[in-house]
């Protein structure tokens, strides 16, 4: 069962490693992106920075997908992490059973498109029009959204803060 998906484009680091997996109770972290999955490099850096007691598998999109729409995977506990907000939205609209969507640090450290200058819209949340047409998309679906760095902070409604940029 997924407990959480997570939009951060660090993917595994101290936030994630020590607080949420503890927060959720996870006993399996799922991460969802195609540059890590088919990059050893990465894949033993995301590895390392993981908890020890909980297991990691660093999938490519497809492939990850394919591992939540599997039934067997109902038994355990996941928190998912994608790194980009076209990455999450592919996963909202391919899984069945995401409840809550948890946006985290993203878009300062991102790709860049070109000179254009993402806009502010909290401390650790930077985006182009375009992510920001993608987030509102997720929104639509009904599923609930709230920005919140580390479980400590308190959660703000996504909608709430994109409205109020």
């Amino acid at each position: 069962m997924i407990k959480l998906i997570r939009l951060d484009e660090r993917l595994i680091h101290g936030q994630v490693a020590i607080r949420w997996s503890k927060y959720l109770g996870v006993d399996r972290i799922l991460v969802l992106n195609d540059e890590a999955a088919k990059n050893d490099l990465v894949k033993k850096s995301l590895m390392m920075a993981a908890p020890q007691d909980v297991k990691v598998a660093i999938e490519t999109l497809d492939d990850g997908i394919k591992l939540l729409n599997d039934p067997r995977a109902d038994v355990f506990s996941i928190l998912v992490l994608v790194r980009t907000p076209q990455d999450l939205l592919t996963v909202m609209e391919s899984v069945k059973g995401i409840n809550k969507v948890n946006i985290g640090n993203y878009g300062r450290i991102a790709s860049k498109e070109g000179t254009a200058v993402r806009k502010t819209y909290c401390l650790n949340l930077y985006l182009y029009d375009s992510e920001l047409t993608i987030l509102k998309k997720i929104l639509d679906s009904g599923v609930e959204c709230n920005y919140q760095v580390t479980p400590d902070d308190k959660p703000e409604p996504l909608k709430k803060i994109l409205e109020n940029n």
